[in-house]
């Protein structure tokens, strides 16, 4: 502490990038006792798309996004939001163009 304030000195450790597929595993299936051949079944796809999206090799189509919300009772909306929360994250972090892109001024 310096002069009544705080000061960290340690770097924060960014926190790794969400995929879909992470939380349709670990908050659905893992937490429902769910098998992705169940849910594939279940949803009628093929259980490569279900595997696929939980090894995050696969990104969530709005076709898989309209079954798991109606299979899990959530919108599609939900899991679309979380793909393209991701699909941001990563384009940030592997491609540092846009850190030269200036906001257009009004003159």
């Amino acid at each position: 502490m310096i002069n009544g304030e705080l000061y960290f000195t340690t770097k924060m450790k960014k926190l790794k990038n969400v995929h879909p597929g992470d939380i349709l595993k670990e908050d659905f299936l893992d937490e429902m006792k769910i098998t992705p051949y169940a849910l594939a079944k279940a949803i009628g796809v093929d259980q490569t798309r279900i595997s696929q999206l939980i090894r995050g090799t696969r990104s969530m189509s709005a076709d898989t996004a309209l079954r798991l919300g109606k299979f899990f009772n959530v919108t599609p909306e939900f899991w679309l939001n979380i793909q393209t929360r991701f699909d941001l994250e990563e384009e940030k972090e592997h491609n540092k163009e846009y850190d030269n892109i200036s906001p257009y001024k009004l003159t």
